[in-house]
């Protein structure tokens, strides 16, 4: 018997490292023509006055794949909203308002009702003003339907954080709710390997099918703000695309993670069915944190007695950044 070939999400069609340098590649040919009072890892800042107001955009991506196969969109509008909201969290910003932007080869009332019934449930949950947004028929264009939206939002310029982890700070990590919305394209493929999206969970008591547990929406962090805001926060990392290595956009250091938050079945179903490398099962996925602040030990310590979060490792000097976590070292 042949030994089976570990899955990637390069190879599931994903290349993070191509990704990053289409981005870099884009900003750079804009920064050459148009100029703005500065920005964050995770948003665009405007100056006006004793404030930022800071825009942040993303999507769905591929998990809108998963809400077709089940023909469920009722909880992506969710995700939308996180996925934004919770960068502007990263930066210390206040989110206020949302603007979404649907592309659609068809018109479908039921789908539009379902994806309107997700952003709406989003925009309490962050506490935002969900502003309306686009609409756009293009058959031609787009195959099924892509989401995306914009959030702004506001901070005093004394309040956002630093975006700089000091060493012998310490890390607090928030739990999760699952995969949140990255990292999909792998997700999907390995789940579906030997398994359809209406097959029950195969772990654990969950009693929810395949589908349901991979739609999980994206936890929303906006809770966080005050406690971080009421500390010394030096930095925060939304973990998203790229997974852990989410961490050093903190700084080039040496992240410990001694007692990471554990990880939701749903994980390790995709590394088994996928047979994923637990490397990159952490390059990819949240692996059970969907967000960490690097604080004082002290501060640290009240955030966590605050929160759900807790005190999971350390920040160190290092000559180049790494993540270090659960027996694996990410450069």
């Amino acid at each position: 018997m042949t030994e089976e070939e570990e899955m990637t999400y390069s190879g599931a069609g994903v290349d993070i490292a191509d990704s990053e340098a289409a981005t870099a590649a884009l900003l750079g040919a804009v920064g050459e023509s148009t100029s703005h009072e500065g920005d964050s890892d995770y948003a665009g800042l405007i100056d006006i006055g004793d404030r930022y107001l800071a825009l942040a955009t993303d999507g769905v991506g591929t998990k809108l794949l998963v809400a077709e196969a089940l023909g469920d969109y009722s909880t992506v509008g969710i995700d939308c909203i996180a996925m934004n909201a919770n960068d502007l969290v990263a930066a210390g910003i206040e989110p206020v308002a949302f603007v979404d932007y649907l592309a659609i080869d068809e018109p479908e009332d039921a789908t539009a009702e379902q994806i309107g019934t997700g952003l709406s449930d989003g925009a309490n949950a962050a506490s935002v003003a969900l502003l309306g947004g686009e609409t756009a028929v293009m058959p031609e264009v787009v195959s099924g339907l892509d989401l995306a939206g914009t959030c702004a939002g506001l901070a005093p310029k004394g309040a956002i954080f630093s975006g700089s982890a000091d060493p012998g700070d310490a890390l607090v990590g928030f739990p999760s709710n699952g995969i949140h919305s990255n990292g999909l394209t792998l997700a999907r493929k390995a789940a579906t390997k030997r398994h359809d999206y209406t097959d029950p969970f195969p772990l654990g008591d969950d009693p929810r099918t395949i589908g349901e547990a991979l739609l999980e929406p994206t936890r929303i962090y906006t809770d966080l703000l005050e406690p971080l805001r009421n500390h010394e926060t030096h930095a925060a990392a939304h973990i998203t695309g790229g997974g852990w290595t989410n961490l050093p956009r903190m700084g080039a250091f040496r992240y410990v993670v001694t007692d990471p938050v554990d990880s939701q079945p749903i994980f390790e179903f995709v590394r088994a069915e996928g047979n994923v490398s637990a490397a990159e099962m952490h390059r990819t996925f949240n692996m059970g944190t969907g967000f960490v602040a690097a604080l004082s030990p002290e501060d640290a310590d009240s955030v966590a007695e605050r929160t759900d979060g807790r005190v999971i490792g350390r920040v160190e000097e290092a000559d180049d950044a790494s993540v270090e976590i659960r027996g694996l070292t990410l450069d």
